[in-house]
């Protein structure tokens, strides 16, 4: 199976083995399963208009994947070109909200395995092209372009985890290329759910728990009800996918997606379900303008198979065992605790979101920019606030880190990490070498001098939609000490309180109660005053 391939020869490359544990053996087996299942239905099949297995130029052999993609090209003349113009193929990003240049996957700084750049081959091994060995890659070449990455039904194509996105020898080209058909959750999550360098590490509502779920974990991914597709939301054209981490919409003032009204993307859930979306329940339409879906309707990430990474400490890296063997350690369930190549992990799942008010902004800490070490440093800052009528509340999952940083400059530092050479840290341990081998490239060559900081990453929540009935509940924000405690911004029932108005409300109270008691002695004095008169 193509997804559970990567996920464990990736766990191989970098050192951790797949599972130790009779939990983590469950887990393995349950999406393999579930890809085939998933693969064996008839979606693709069906609804396509061509038989690829027709086309003798399909026929092979093939000895490379170049191969592939130029027999490919002899009909879908433009594909490839269409592909350079997207930031799946540049992974570069120009955001004219922010201003910011420059990001995107190959330029940013990340708190993983924190840079691509002089670590090409093996972050590229989730490219969707062949051969991006280093910075002199050539973008314009349109055979370097991977048709099968995406296209692929079969769940037998393989990329090789340190071969620059390359396909693994032993794949039958000839036979993905013959059964390509449209994109698919298993396609998307080869990359998508292995982010980090292992299944669920990065984002927390993406694993292979999504390949076929159920519907208690995704109710529009739930394979044996709606069976969304990641491109049933995330459209595209000209083989440009919509939704961006770079550039994410907060929230969508278009609404519902009709012919003459749209955005040309149903990346948001107001584009299906509009601003009203409670028909029997209107008083929670009342918070669309304030609070995101996801937040209600996301109570908690990594709630599938698969833990995600929440701690990533590079500071205590470089542990070799008394025969000089690389240490490594991992708990009962089998995920990795501790490697000598990284360092130590902390592990989640049912993990409770962080919120924060979000407009769609993100500033990035880009490489070479100054930084202030006696703090945690914000990777990719979130904007927004309570007083900003374009922000909603949002929750993200918070992936925190310790990694190097240049002392003599102040930078975030940028390690030279895999390779044969013996500046990679990988091979040597030595983090003066790798550190001068990976920022020679950079805006900041290193000073010599370097320590470890703290570093935080928001990730915002779209996927893992839990039913209605496991939505969050009121009582879980309007109160003390609930889920949005962090954001004091703004005032919230059942939450907050005024001094003033408390004072006032019970001040009132009181003048309330002393005019009953004062209203009752007058009627009662009226009375007794009635009946003396009587007699």
């Amino acid at each position: 199976m193509a997804i559970l391939c990567l996920w464990m020869l990736g766990i191989a490359a970098v050192g951790g083995p797949a599972g130790t544990g009779a939990a983590r053996a469950a887990d393995q087996a349950a999406p393999g399963a579930a890809l085939t299942a998933l693969l064996a239905t008839p979606l693709v099949a069906d609804e396509s208009t061509a038989d690829h297995t027709a086309y003798d130029e399909l026929d092979g052999p093939f000895e490379s994947g170049p191969e592939v993609t130029a027999a490919c090209l002899e009909c879908h003349v433009n594909a490839a070109r269409q592909l350079h113009d997207t930031t799946h193929w540049t992974w570069s990003f120009d955001n004219p909200a922010t201003g910011q240049a420059g990001l995107g996957k190959r330029n940013v700084v990340n708190n993983f395995c924190i840079s691509v750049q002089s670590n090409w081959p093996r972050c590229t091994s989730c490219h969707i092209g062949y051969g991006w060995e280093d910075a002199g890659f050539d973008h314009t070449a349109e055979t370097a372009v991977d048709c099968l990455v995406c296209h692929d039904t079969t769940g037998r194509y393989v990329k090789t985890p340190t071969a620059a996105g390359h396909p693994d020898p032993a794949v039958d080209l000839a036979d993905v290329a013959r059964n390509v058909g449209p994109t698919s959750r298993a396609t998307c999550g080869a990359c998508h759910f292995n982010g980090g360098g292992e299944d669920g590490v990065k984002h927390g509502d993406l694993d292979t728990s999504l390949i076929a779920p159920n519907f208690a974990l995704d109710v529009h991914m739930d394979a044996a009800g709606l069976n969304f597709q990641c491109a049933t939301c995330h459209t595209t054209g000209g083989h440009a996918v919509t939704g961006s981490r770079y550039a994410p919409k907060a929230t969508d003032t278009v609404g519902i997606d009709v012919p003459g009204h749209t955005d040309e993307t149903r990346a948001t859930c107001e584009s299906c379900h509009g601003q009203t979306p409670h028909e029997d329940h209107s008083k929670l339409n009342d918070h669309t303008d304030r609070v995101a879906c996801q937040t209600c309707h996301i109570p908690a990430f990594a709630r599938g198979a698969r833990k995600t990474k929440m701690w990533w400490d590079w500071s205590t890296a470089g542990q070799l065992a008394e025969d000089g063997t690389p240490v490594t350690e991992t708990d009962a369930d089998g995920y990795t605790t501790y490697t000598a190549k990284k360092g130590t992990f902390g592990w989640g799942a049912d993990v409770t979101p962080e919120y924060r008010w979000f407009n769609g902004l993100i500033r990035y800490t880009r490489p070479g920019e100054p930084i202030d070490p006696s703090g945690v440093v914000t990777i990719n800052a979130v904007e927004g606030a309570a007083s900003d009528p374009d922000a909603r509340i949002w929750p993200f999952k918070v992936m925190r880190s310790r990694q190097p940083y240049d002392a003599g400059h102040g930078v975030l530092a940028l390690p030279h990490v895999f390779g044969d050479d013996d500046t990679a840290y990988w091979g040597n341990f030595d983090w003066p070498k790798a550190l001068e081998a990976g920022m020679r490239a950079q805006p900041v060559a290193f000073s010599g001098s370097y320590g470890f900081v703290e570093t935080e990453t928001w990730w915002p929540l779209a996927h893992m939609v839990a039913p209605k009935d496991d939505a969050v509940g009121c009582n879980e924000c309007h109160t003390k000490h609930g889920r949005l405690a962090a954001l004091t911004d703004f005032y919230m029932p059942g939450r907050d309180t005024y001094g003033w108005l408390t004072l006032a409300g019970w001040g009132l109270a009181g003048l309330t109660l002393l005019a009953c008691v004062l209203h009752g002695v007058v009627r009662i004095g009226a009375a007794i005053r009635s009946r003396l008169r009587t007699g």
